[in-house]
């Protein structure tokens, strides 16, 4: 590595790492996704053949975050969905587990679930960021408003309402699958 490069690494650090860290920290779990996240980010930045070449390393830096962060909620997702709720409006409970047919009632139950997967993390990706990551946190990380508001500084109702609104989403994105699994 150069000396000019591994100056422009250092430089980027010591201005962007702080504010990097937290802005991993404050959406994701635990301190150690954040450490992992935060550390996958500088090694992805460091490998860069041309630093130099990066007109907006700040925005580069936080691109590459989302990214992480949205691909380790992916990893997790796929063990953790299927007992996981989406809430009703005052009808009960609806579970991701009663949407897929029972293991006796279909063979392919893995293609069945697989392809419920597939469409409801295409309907999350068209959500806004906030309404996603509240999603996320309250339905499939099982964090409580109290905390996430803990974490961000958000109202609990802001974080609600949000929450409401990916719920309609989903609810309206994810309906004609549902008919066609019901029938």
């Amino acid at each position: 590595m150069t000396e000019r490069r591994s100056q422009n690494i250092a430089e980027a650090l010591k201005q962007y790492g702080k504010r990097l860290f937290g802005f991993i920290r404050s959406r994701v779990r635990t301190l150690e996704e954040a450490e992992d996240i935060t550390q996958e980010v500088w090694y992805q930045f460091s490998n860069l053949v041309d630093v130099e070449s990066i007109e907006q390393v700040n925005a580069w830096l936080f691109r590459v975050a989302r990214n992480k962060i949205t691909d380790n909620y992916r990893k997790k997702k796929v063990d953790l969905l299927d007992d996981q709720a989406f809430e009703d409006d005052g009808d009960g409970d609806y579970m991701l587990r009663d949407l897929l047919p029972s293991e006796e009632d279909v063979p392919e139950l893995e293609n069945l679930k697989e392809i419920f997967r597939k469409e409801l993390f295409a309907a999350l990706e068209e959500l806004p960021v906030n309404q996603q990551q509240v999603f996320i946190w309250n339905e499939i990380e099982d964090m409580t408003f109290q905390e996430m508001s803990d974490l961000t500084g958000e109202n609990i109702k802001t974080l609600i309402s949000r929450k409401r609104y990916a719920v309609q989403h989903l609810r309206k994105k994810l309906l004609p699958l549902y008919n066609e699994l019901m029938n």
